[in-house]
Formats: structure tokens, C-alpha cells, sequence
């Protein structure tokens, strides 16, 4: 029974070799993937923070180019309102200018 004990053990020897060596390899790929993750999860929240940096710069443009235009908009509402206040004492002139040419 020894014998047949020392001989079982001898047989399954190289298996238990495989499988330690199996359980290591597998421990370096999980610890791999393990970095890989984290490495991948670094590189997401680096183009989030990129990402989202261009969003607020594009925001800061925009608002810029707002205010620009409301005061674009004020100026050409000025100048329409001059031209407007002009043109209507310029159309009493022209009517009184045409009833005294008439009266004559």
C-alpha cells in the first residue's frame, strides 16, 4: 500500500507542477489586467478632463461672442433710431419746403 501510495504520488507529481504553474500565470495576467484597467480608467478620466476643459472653453467663447453681438445689436438699434429721428425731420422739410415752392 506504501509503495502503491508513493507510486500514486509520483504519478500526480508533474500534474501538480502544471497546475501551481497554472495558478501563478494566472495570478501575473490578473495582476496584468488589473494595471491595464486601471491604466484605461486613467486615460478615460484624462480625456473627460480634456474633454470637458474644451466644453467650458467652447461655453466662454460663446458667452463672449454673446455679449458681442447683444452689443452689436445695441449699437445698430442707436444708429436705426438716429437715422430714423433724421429721416422724419428731413420728410417735414421736404413738405415744407414743397408748400412753399407751391405757395409761390
Amino acid at each position: 500500500m506504501a509503495a502503491e501510495s508513493n507510486n500514486l504520488e509520483e504519478i500526480l507529481k508533474p500534474f501538480y507542477q502544471r497546475a501551481s504553474e497554472a495558478e501563478d500565470r494566472l495570478a501575473r495576467l490578473e495582476a496584468s489586467l488589473a494595471r491595464n484597467k486601471e491604466s484605461g480608467n486613467d486615460k478615460q478620466l484624462k480625456l473627460v478632463g480634456e474633454l470637458q476643459s474644451q466644453l467650458e472653453s467652447a461655453k466662454a467663447k460663446q458667452l463672449a461672442e454673446s455679449e458681442k453681438a447683444m452689443k452689436e445689436l445695441q449699437r445698430l438699434s442707436a444708429e436705426n433710431a438716429k437715422l430714423e429721428y433724421r429721416i422724419i425731420h428731413l420728410v417735414r422739410a421736404l413738405k415744407e419746403a414743397d408748400c412753399k415752392l407751391a405757395a409761390k
